[in-house]
């Protein structure tokens, strides 16, 4: 737009005005920048920061993605129109000549910027159709990130709370809470391991890193007797699921709760053997083998252990202003973690993880081999840090290798399992070491812990044991919601306390339900009492 010379009374705006004016009425709103398509999670476990390699007793290498990063904040910049109006913001009546002065002043009183309304396609506006999909195909189907313990046991908070987190944010937002939660369960993990970090350019070097870090942890439990954040997965309903076990140890949290672990009914009492015979258990055992070989070469046999090998019990740690420990329905969350990791941990020790699902499920290759940088940094862990390295996998010596050792032996590790597949063999092959009679070594007591999110002291502690019938009846009435066989439910009336700490609560239709259903009944209570009275 000129400034127009030729007018009687010249423009109602400065030559600068009309430049800004002109600008603003030409420009075009930038298209929006692209955003993550899905709600796409590709993190280890919602409440999880990446990992990296680790070494028995002091070391935790964490993994440093270097990616783009794609924003999901919304920019618009809208077009500007000219409105004229009078005082009041109503159309203009009986106005002077907008030549004259008086009609001059008032338009410029009057004058507003602002954007003019969206284009829309003609005809009426339909409604938006509801997406009929099971949460499972919504959220946790490839390219989306797959089940975690987390989105397990979520739900048995309240189903529908969750799933207002999943429709409206994609996963759990981070609160003030959990993040000083975070802060304490890292100071607890920089306890047992150190961090290096580590450059990572493919998605099987990741995992690569990920595998180490559990075969690390496990040699951490054997060498010091506890290990912390240790990564496990498994099938369940034929559907990858991964989680983070806090902590594992050898010493049992409730020695009598373990002694009273009820015996099944139904099995008969063990037969009473005499002192020269032995069960059918102990001759098959493993350590009856060498036995059994030295008997047949006429050598004398060994006296026999004197323990038995020790069983892994796991412990999940929680922050907790409040210094009692939670009771029945505020405790029913943490339960079913506890028995989730107990599930995961035994199906594993079993080999009964299978990688035929795991691998396909992320897209990896198992047979590609790692990147040079990566087997390098990690081969090169020990120089870059100032503490002794464990003592090498190969050697039946105790005390600890010489840091240029204990590199070398690294690098020849990894060249030998030098793929995701046989990675995970060699996992395999630690798992059986650390829980040498399979699955019953996984303890089943189980223990919570509690915290002060402030500076991390223990407040207190809860154990229990291990229930597999009430984890299958969980976890397949769990399951029949994320495959969309049934409506999300919320709390019952007992529970209502949760819905006062809900973001939801206003918009849920469920709470507004239940309130009216308990009006209902107490109004015929009241008549059928009235009646009951004439």
């Amino acid at each position: 737009m000129e400034h127009d010379l030729a007018s009687d009374y010249g423009s109602d705006f400065s030559p600068e005005e009309d430049i800004i004016l002109s600008h603003l009425l030409h420009q075009q709103a930038p298209s929006p920048p692209p955003q993550d398509p899905g709600l796409i999670l590709r993190h280890v476990e919602d409440d999880e920061s990446p990992r990296g390699a680790r070494i028995p007793r002091t070391y935790n290498w964490r993994q440093h993605v270097r990616g783009n990063r794609r924003l999901s904040s919304k920019r618009q910049t809208p077009c500007f129109g000219v409105e004229v109006a009078d005082d009041d913001g109503n159309p203009p009546t009986n106005v002077e000549s907008p030549e004259s002065r008086e009609g001059r002043s008032r338009q410029e009183r009057s004058v507003s910027i602002e954007a003019p309304p969206l284009d829309l396609p003609p005809g009426p506006v339909q409604p938006e159709e509801p997406d009929l999909r099971s949460p499972l195909e919504r959220f946790r189907t490839k390219p989306k990130k797959a089940l975690s313990v987390t989105d397990l046991i979520s739900p048995s908070w309240c189903e529908l709370q969750y799933w207002f987190t999943l429709t409206k944010h994609g996963r759990k937002r981070r609160t003030p809470a959990m993040k000083q939660g975070s802060a304490v369960h890292r100071t607890l993990e920089d306890e047992v391991h150190h961090t290096v970090a580590v450059s990572i350019t493919t998605k099987e070097d990741a995992w690569g890193l990920r595998i180490w870090n559990a075969i690390q942890g496990l040699r951490t439990l054997r060498e010091t007797g506890m290990t912390r954040e240790l990564e496990v997965w498994g099938i369940l309903d034929g559907l990858v699921v991964n989680g983070v076990i806090d902590e594992l140890s050898y010493t049992c949290p409730d020695p009598e709760l373990e002694a009273t672990e009820e015996r099944d009914p139904t099995d008969a009492p063990p037969p009473t053997l005499s002192a020269d015979q032995k069960s059918i258990t102990d001759f098959l055992s493993p350590n009856n083998s060498q036995t059994l070989n030295q008997a047949n070469c006429g050598a004398s046999a060994p006296p026999p252990s004197a323990s038995p090998a020790p069983s892994v019990y796991i412990t999940d740690v929680k922050t907790r202003t409040a210094r009692s420990v939670p009771k029945a329905a505020s405790f029913r969350p943490t339960l079913m973690q506890l028995m989730l990791y107990h599930r995961l941990l035994s199906s594993m020790v079993a080999g009964e993880t299978d990688t035929g699902i795991l691998f396909p499920r992320y897209d990896l290759r198992p047979n590609e081999p790692f990147t040079d940088a990566f087997i390098a940094q990690i081969s090169g862990m020990f120089s870059d840090t100032d503490t002794d390295p464990p003592p090498s996998t190969t050697s039946t010596s105790s005390s600890p290798s010489a840091p240029a050792n204990a590199d070398a032996d690294t690098l020849s590790l990894l060249l030998a399992h030098n793929s995701l597949a046989s990675l995970w063999r060699l996992l395999t092959l630690e798992l059986r070491r650390t829980f040498p009679l399979g699955a019953t070594s996984v303890g089943r007591v189980l223990k919570a812990e509690y915290r002060r999110p402030s500076d991390g002291q223990v407040t207190g502690s809860k154990t229990v044991r291990m229930d597999d019938a009430l984890l299958d009846a969980y976890t397949a009435e769990g399951m029949r919601w994320w495959r969309g066989e049934r409506q999300a439910v919320g709390v019952c009336l007992e529970e209502a306390y949760k819905c006062g700490s809900c973001e939801f609560a206003e918009e849920c239709g469920w709470r507004r339900g239940k309130l009216e259903e308990a009006t209902e009944k107490a109004r015929l209570a009241r008549k059928s009492r009235g009646r009951s009275e004439v």
